[in-house]
């Protein structure tokens, strides 16, 4: 019998050619700069350089005027963890329009900003070279805003800076309890640097459905899977991902909660009610999962612990509830800013 081998292999690599040559072809996946070079920011990025820990950095930021009758305030967006200063955008021009002067900072180890080889990170670093970005631009008291991570930072700065945070808001902040009192494992930065690794598009998108918008999707939310795919897979791969665990490691151990007592000011919690988030729930025990990240129960835990606080929940909103119903977010907002 003559040896039919070559035969199929030839037969099945120009079945295979033949086949890749009818199928469309898909779009590459997007590759960012280590700083997010390439992706288009919707205001002006400028950026702020400064010098920090002996190295020389840069935050980039968003400075942008009222579009409508200038009230004489500014407002200061702090992001979150899986989110830039771009992903502000309906809350910029919502703002704006209603007269706010806003500005949208991207934290050092995020999105625009530096991505230094060693750093340390703790809430009081990002919230002094904050407070250096706004004494550059000449803004003495502001209303400070902080989403998911921004809002631990949030927290961080009005205490550090009670005097020129005139009010102080907090959109589905983490660290509305202490997850390694609870019994979340410590994971060690070399274990976040491996995990922040393997991040890819399908990976954010999964989690950001399930934790994020209980279990929805919009077709909106896809350019911020794009934004954080793109910068973790792009040249800065390594670094991007190795600043990301030094992050994690900053969240994990340095609770504001504790602090929610001493502040003054008077503060707005926007609850997404049916968020799940809390960091390490990956790793936690069954038993400790389950009374983890239930911000049904720490949006009004939050509130008794602050003494000028107002809580506005939506109900079955997720972690996002900016984006997920700006309309009804923003109304909350700005009535509550008009008010106080």
């Amino acid at each position: 019998m003559p040896n039919c081998l070559p035969f199929l292999l030839g037969s099945l690599l120009l079945s295979a050619a033949l086949s890749a040559a009818a199928a469309p072809a898909l779009p590459a996946a997007p590759a960012y700069g280590p700083e997010l070079q390439g992706f288009d920011y919707p205001y002006e990025l400028k950026h702020y350089a400064f010098e920090s820990q002996g190295k020389q950095l840069q935050m980039g930021y968003m400075d942008v005027a009222p579009t409508g009758a200038a009230n004489g305030r500014t407002v200061v967006l702090m992001h979150g963890k899986n989110f830039c200063g771009a992903t502000w955008e309906q809350t910029i021009k919502a703002l704006g329009a209603a007269g706010y002067r806003v500005v949208a900072p991207d934290q050092v180890g995020f999105c625009t900003s530096s991505k230094p080889e060693h750093y340390q990170y703790s809430f009081q670093q990002l919230a002094i070279n904050t407070h250096g970005l706004l004494a550059q631009l000449g803004i003495r008291k502001a209303v400070i805003v902080g989403h998911s991570t921004g809002g631990m930072l949030a927290t961080r700065y009005a205490l550090l800076y009670p005097d020129q945070a005139t009010q102080l808001v907090m959109v589905n902040p983490i660290g509305l309890e202490d997850w390694k009192a609870l019994g979340v494992p410590y994971r060690t930065v070399d274990q976040w640097y491996q995990r922040e690794l393997k991040l890819n598009a399908d990976g954010l998108r999964n989690y950001e459905q399930s934790t994020y918008y209980v279990g929805r999707w919009k077709p909106e939310y896809e350019r911020w899977v794009t934004m954080l795919a793109g910068l973790n897979q792009g040249p800065g791969h390594a670094l991007v991902a190795w600043n990301s665990a030094l992050v994690y490691d900053m969240i994990f151990t340095q609770p504001v909660v504790y602090e929610f007592k001493d502040l003054a000011m008077p503060t707005l919690l926007l609850i997404g009610d049916a968020d799940t988030t809390a960091i390490g729930s990956d790793a936690a025990s069954p038993e400790v999962k389950a009374k983890i990240g239930r911000y049904k129960v720490l949006g009004k835990q939050a509130a008794k612990l602050i003494s000028q606080a107002t809580l506005v929940e939506f109900a079955g909103l997720g972690h996002a509830p900016q984006m997920e119903q700006p309309a009804e977010f923003h109304k909350a907002l700005l009535g509550w800013l008009a008010a106080h």
